[in-house]
């Protein structure tokens, strides 16, 4: 008696479920982006080469052994190479993310050697089955194997890194390669035989004639466009694309003809048919964009803004069409089951298709970035909800099967022939309802945009006026600018007006974090060391000006200037629109911008009163200061008592540079940057030969440092900047006693102890005598820029603070007065921070019969001397003592006496 061959049942493991895992992954990084951004060749790879290639691996294979009618011998094969293909992905997504090239030619390898063995396999079944009227869709498979194998070895050579056009010229080829040839064949080879199946309907006559006359035309498109990326000749790019796109033409005839007779009303039919709409409007835009567009770089800047419709729009929607109109057949068989399936895939279709498709559609276009944003959130989130349907469809399938006894669920091979009782092609609610409804949640997402990102709309305005009243030339100039050591190289580009411009910012700085920002309002977004951004300038017709936003940075010199040159190229109109001209221009036919000099004169800041440089009017926070207000009832004050030192002599902390908002005076906020979330810092405390090693973290968007005045070590390494993320540690023995400044010494120096990040370290002299109590008082300056903003270097630079204080805030120890009782001995531990003013320590009523500054007494009992202030320079500290003669409220303030009246004030309240 002989065994039929085992059907294959339900969702196996090494399958079906990789592609819900590679589509889980892929939610969670778009999810996470906004907080952990993630770069976009993950989510592209996460998407092309995990989902939609292992789904082209199974169902490809499974529609060969129904078209061919040749059963499945070998499952484990299958099983083998899928696992190789997962795994080689895996490996290429970490080779690249860590910089191992071993790593990513591995996988790549991988992936390359399972799509040749799924080809050989097919070839196989071709030479061995009976002539098929639908053979020619399995040989758009074999020929669609032969193209993965090329764009993993592009991809490899990418990873191992080349120049700027040779490297955008292999990623074009790599995208061609995958997308037209991998998934593009299978795609159009699938629909064949798929879309009448999907719309309930008979094969359009002639489809078999026009899809065999397609793939030489497809085949022949992909080589020339391919070929010619590689050998840089953009017309054989255009021809090979414009090929590519006729031979879909060709095969769209018989598509139209089968809705036309029986329209797409399901999500499955409208997904795949948006997805085929934006393959070809992605190639026809692409087409033109190498048809005019001068330099590879340029080319492949305009290629980046196709990609989200590439792999949004053609990619993601025709796996997730597919796969709703297959998984239900697959599932099992029975009208029943097959139908509770569909329709559970089919829920809310309408709404999904049109926020997907409406979102893609704006976040394509030239819109403010928010507005993007969230119209990019639409797009995954319609595209996400499938992964929960899908989930819930698998159950009430299973629960179908159970109540009506229906058989287990059978093989792929009906899923190309088309199940009959399958009604997923039937909506269960209005459709035109939905759409509308869809609609009008992507009019509402471009609608909040704009409000939450009022600022988007003036910026596009300064951007159109950048080009205002001048010719187009019709010439791209790019340019590629390095940021690094607080200058921009070069620091002047020029180009001739009417030219469009395309700026390279490439963060070339070992430490720190930079961006570039232009008077027209675009901007690359902030860049750790090694990060690179490109700033699509548009037609320039005026002078603009750049710089880097991070504080301080502008103020050093990081400024940027691009200058409208040449008489040759005069304005329509008859004048210059902008600020004059700058000599004769650099650039010549070969489109590459002319640049001057390597750094800056040395712009000193600049912009509106009350501004942080970036030449933007903006409120001042300073107008919010009152000195006289109180703070609120929750209000907490910095802690001022010093905690006696511990006998351990090795200290350790952690300090984190946090980026906080905090108030800093009644109703008046600042972003502040600060350890461990405190201004002032944490205060160490020790004893000479005590060790102190403390692991600096950065949690914030910049490069900061650390600097301990208490040890004595060379700088170079333990006080160098550390990117965001990273950390180091820093080890120092104190040798010396004292009262020492600690901060961030990343420059500017005064930008980064002005907003907060400075602390102070107190190492007892031997033989300190005990006292009654002891507080620490740290003094700093506010420099104050807009409300919730950071602190104004312009104002630092000037040396005109809005509030000098005690321990970061303004007055707060005359809200919260500091405790002592008649005749207690009183220390007070002072340190003047900074950055620009020292301190007169002064405590009205009170006289100091002990004072202390920089390492040594100058006062001290016994004796009949006093001292009625302690003098200090920024960056110097020391102690007093004194002793309360009776009860009372004794005001303490700096003597110089503008700066109490502007914060350095507080009192002492004394208790019998």
């Amino acid at each position: 008696m002989t065994r039929e061959p085992r059907r294959r049942r339900g969702f196996s493991p090494l399958r079906d479920l990789p592609v819900m895992g590679w589509l889980t992954a892929l939610i969670v990084v778009v999810i996470a982006h906004p907080f952990l951004p993630a770069p976009k060749w993950l989510m592209l790879h996460l998407l092309l080469l995990g989902a939609l290639s292992h789904s082209i691996l199974v169902w490809s294979r499974h529609f060969a052994d129904a078209l061919l009618r040749t059963p499945e011998r070998d499952p484990t094969a299958q099983r083998i190479r899928l696992g190789l293909h997962n795994g080689g992905a895996l490996l290429v997504i970490a080779g690249v993310a860590t910089d191992l090239l071993p790593l990513t030619a591995v996988g790549a390898a991988s992936v390359a050697a399972a799509a040749l063995w799924h080809g050989a396999a097919l070839v196989a079944r071709l030479r061995t089955a009976l002539p098929s009227r639908f053979s020619i869709t399995v040989r758009f498979y074999v020929a669609a194997s032969c193209f993965l194998p090329i764009g993993a070895l592009l991809g490899t050579l990418l990873a191992r890194g080349f120049t700027e056009v040779w490297h955008e010229r292999l990623k074009l080829a790599h995208a061609i390669v995958n997308l037209l040839g991998w998934a593009g064949l299978t795609v159009v080879g699938t629909l064949l035989t798929l879309w009448p199946a999907m719309l309930r309907t008979r094969m359009a006559e002639g489809a078999e004639r026009a899809t065999r006359r397609a793939l030489p035309l497809l085949t022949a498109g992909i080589v020339t466009a391919a070929g010619g990326a590689i050998a840089g000749a953009r017309p054989l790019v255009a021809l090979g694309l414009a090929g590519y796109l006729a031979g879909l033409g060709v095969t769209a005839v018989p598509m139209a003809r089968a809705a036309k007779g029986k329209p797409p009303a399901s999500y499955a039919t409208w997904s795949v048919l948006a997805a085929v709409a934006w393959l070809a409007g992605s190639l026809a835009v692409l087409v033109a964009v190498v048809a005019v567009t001068p330099t590879w770089p340029a080319i492949g800047d305009r290629f980046s803004g196709i990609t989200p419709a590439l792999a949004a729009g053609f990619g993601a929607q025709v796996l997730l069409g597919a796969l709703s109109y297959l998984v239900p057949v697959a599932l099992g068989r029975g009208a029943g089951p097959v139908r509770v399936a569909a329709d559970t895939l089919d829920r809310a279709a309408a709404f999904r298709v049109v926020i997907v498709n409406a979102g893609l559609l704006v976040s394509v276009l030239p819109v403010p970035v928010l507005v993007r944003v969230l119209c990019s959130f639409l797009v995954f989130g319609g595209l996400g909800a499938f992964l929960p349907l899908l989930i819930i469809a698998i159950r009430r399938s299973r629960a179908a099967r159970r109540a009506a006894g229906a058989p287990a669920p059978g093989d792929g091979a009906a899923a190309a022939q088309g199940a009959a009782g399958s009604p997923g092609d039937r909506l269960r609610r209005p459709a035109a309802g939905l759409a509308v409804a869809g609609l009008a949640v992507v009019v509402l997402a471009v609608a909040s945009g704009v409000a939450l990102d009022p600022g988007a709309v003036s910026k596009a305005r300064a951007a159109a006026e950048a080009s205002a009243e001048v010719r187009a030339t019709g010439r791209t100039v790019t340019a590629r600018v390095e940021a690094r050591d607080m200058r921009f190289s070069p620091a002047t580009i020029e180009v001739s007006p009417g030219d469009r411009l395309v700026i390279t910012l490439v963060n070339t700085d070992d430490e720190d974090v930079h961006d570039l920002v232009l008077d027209t309002g675009q901007e690359t977004g902030r860049l750790a060391p090694g990060e690179s951004a490109r700033i699509d300038v548009g037609v320039v017709g005026r002078d603009i000006e750049g710089w880097c936003s991070v504080l301080g940075h502008r103020q050093m010199g990081m400024v940027l200037h691009i200058r409208a040159t040449g008489a040759g190229s005069a304005p329509a109109g008859g004048h210059q629109h902008g600020h004059g001209t700058a000599g004769p221009s650099g650039a010549s036919g070969d489109h590459t911008a002319g640049a001057s000099g390597h750094g800056s004169s040395g712009a000193s800041g600049g912009g509106a009163p009350g501004g942080s440089g970036d030449g933007a009017p903006r409120e001042d926070a300073a107008a919010r200061l009152d000195f006289t207000a109180r703070p609120g009832p929750g209000f907490t004050p910095y802690d001022p008592v010093l905690r006696p030192a511990s006998e351990q002599r090795l200290h350790r902390y952690t300090f984190r540079v946090q980026e906080v908002e905090r108030e800093v005076a009644p109703g008046v906020t600042q972003r502040l940057w600060t350890f461990n979330g405190q201004m002032p810092g944490p205060v160490l405390h020790g004893k000479v030969g005590d060790t102190f090693e403390i692991t600096l973290v950065n949690d914030g968007t910049i490069g900061h440092s650390i600097d301990f005045h208490a040890g004595s070590l060379a700088p170079d390494k333990p006080m160098r900047t550390i990117p965001p993320g990273e950390s180091l540690v820093y080890r120092f023995t104190a040798t010396k006693a004292g009262v020492w400044m600690y901060h961030c010494s990343t420059m500017p120096m005064s930008a980064h102890i002005a907003n907060g990040l400075f602390g102070a370290v107190i190492i007892e002299p031997e033989d300190l005598p005990a006292v009654d109590r002891s507080y620490v008082l740290v003094q700093s300056e506010l420099y104050l820029g807009p409300p919730g903003g950071e602190a104004d270097m312009d104002k630092i630079r000037a040396e005109r603070p809005d509030a000098v204080v005690f321990n970061g805030y303004v007055n707060q120890y005359d809200h919260r007065p500091l405790a002592a009782r008649a005749g207690e001995r009183v220390r007070v531990w002072l340190l003047a921070a900074g950055p620009n003013r020292g301190t007169s320590f002064h405590v009205v009523g009170g006289q100091f019969d002990t004072v202390y500054a920089e390492g040594a007494y100058l006062l001290r009992p016994p004796g009949d001397g006093g001292s009625q202030s302690l003098a200090l320079a920024p960056a110097q500290g020391g102690f007093v003592e004194l002793v309360f003669p009776e009860p009372g409220h004794y005001p303490f303030v700096s003597h110089a006496m503008v700066d109490a009246e502007r914060g350095a004030h507080g009192i002492f309240k004394v208790t019998e």
